[in-house]
């Protein structure tokens, strides 16, 4: 089996305590039929919890326990190889018929859709617009008078064959077009200004041809119109007038092409998370008289803060990524970060829950604080990084820490990349690092479903 070794180092700690399933289970708060299947290796467990639980409960040494937590490991990655394998012989049979069916399809399937595997390219060049008398601004034959007037011995330019033709406007059209701009200056110009001496409509006209021949100016365009010519003194007049505001409006958009300076994701952080309420417990300075009932899951943070909690030998975090925009953040690593350690704290431990049921396949990472450089194992199924978020598509991440031992302040760091950029993401307790203490020994007390207080429950 996948655990041969993880169940016998079980097995010797169980034959040591000289317990029987029945006892173990009852202090463990799991039947005895589920601790015979995890001691005899059929079944390894899908979390690490209830398997430290039955060590400390069997007085398993500090040693003992990480050699167990290593082999535990082994068995829950061989676990996973295990079952890939039987899948593939399983589905070794019938998948030569199935490729051959599917190829057969495929190619059916590629030849009925051979005839439109090029479909044309529709042309998404601008098409002049014929010229409109009551509009003669948007008449202005600029952007075609090269095609319309070639230069002698010049040789026009290639069209696009994956296009149809560009439509090409009569030279009779353009020269009428010309005509007509050419008369509404005029006219603007005759027109007599008001008694105040504003000018009324003529102005608007020459604000708007302003406008042409100032676009007109750029890279491409060919000599200027007469009515372009016409408007010059108040186009000058526009761009004089507006000098004093053109410096702001470079400042204006200059944000708008700078590189954010924040990350381009977001981490949301759920310190304290349990899927069976037995699987958590604080350590608290505190009597029991002192100390309120347990939370439910949600209300963990609430009722921790003031009593100043501390996770009792285990500690499940949710980490949920999303990105900040369109663009796609790979999420290169998780690293683990340990502030400090000490001795385990000699405090009261309260359990969140009295009575389970039965383990929940979570796939997480896992991490051994009491290891010299803690790192974060994928187990249950888990898939090691790296992974892809953006704004629409988000990533929930578990990560279990534990200790035997010790008091440990840690936090996670979120290794993250983006195009050009690269960072880390400090992941913790709102503003300051998890802690994980061990407790002193497996007593604790529980809250019975209808009792009003605490109750001491003996360690074995």
């Amino acid at each position: 089996m996948a655990g041969d070794d993880f169940a016998a180092l079980l097995r010797e700690l169980k034959e040591r305590s000289g317990l029987s399933y029945g006892a173990l289970g009852k202090r463990l708060h799991m039947s005895g039929s589920t601790l015979h299947r995890y001691v005899s290796g059929e079944v390894v467990p899908v979390e690490f919890a209830p398997v430290e639980r039955l060590a400390r409960v069997c007085r398993a040494t500090p040693d003992e326990l990480l050699e167990l937590h290593r082999r535990w490991i082994r068995a829950d990655a061989l676990r996973g190889v295990k079952k890939d394998e039987a899948e593939g012989a399983e589905g070794s049979d019938g998948g030569e018929t199935a490729e051959g069916a599917e190829g057969a399809a495929a190619d059916s399937t590629a030849s009925a859709r051979a005839p439109s595997a090029a479909p044309p390219v529709p042309d998404t060049t601008p098409v002049p617009a014929t010229p409109v008398p009551a509009a003669p601004v948007m008449a202005t034959p600029v952007p075609v008078t090269p095609d319309a007037t070639p230069a002698p011995g010049s040789v026009p330019p290639a069209r696009d064959a994956s296009g149809p033709a560009r439509r090409r406007v009569p030279r009779a059209a353009l020269y009428a077009a010309t005509g007509v701009v050419a008369v509404s200056a005029a006219v603007a110009l005759v027109a007599s200004p008001d008694d105040d001496g504003r000018h009324g409509p003529a102005g608007a006209v020459a604000q708007t041809s302003a406008s042409v021949s100032g676009t007109a100016t750029g890279p491409g365009s060919t000599s200027p119109s007469p009515s372009a010519s016409t408007s010059a003194p108040s186009a000058s007049a526009s761009v004089s007038g507006t000098s004093s505001a053109s410096p702001s409006r470079p400042a204006t958009a200059a944000p708008s092409r700078q590189a954010p300076a924040g990350p381009p994701l977001t981490v949301s952080t759920t310190p304290y998370y349990w899927e069976v309420p037995c699987d958590h417990a604080f350590l608290v300075d505190r009597s029991p008289k002192n100390v309120p009932k347990p939370p439910p899951q949600q209300g963990a943070v609430g009722w921790a803060a003031p009593l100043k909690a501390v996770s009792a030998n285990r500690q499940e975090v949710v980490l949920t990524v999303q990105g900040t925009g369109p663009e796609t953040v790979v999420l290169e690593d998780l690293h683990v970060r340990v502030v400090s350690s000490g001795p385990a704290l000699d405090w009261n431990q309260y359990v969140m829950g009295n009575g389970c049921g039965g383990q929940v396949d979570t796939a997480s990472f896992d991490v051994s604080l009491d290891l010299g450089t803690p790192t974060a194992v994928p187990i249950g199924g888990q898939r090691d990084f790296p992974y892809s978020v953006t704004e629409s598509d988000t990533e929930v991440f578990h990560a279990t820490a534990h200790t035997s031992g010790q008091d440990v302040s840690w936090y996670l760091e979120l290794e993250w990349s983006s195009g050009g950029r690269h960072g880390m993401t400090r992941v913790d307790d709102h503003g300051k690092p998890f802690r994980t203490s061990a407790s002193r020994d497996d007593s604790y007390y529980a809250y019975p479903l209808g009792s009003d207080h605490w109750e001491p429950v003996e360690g074995g």
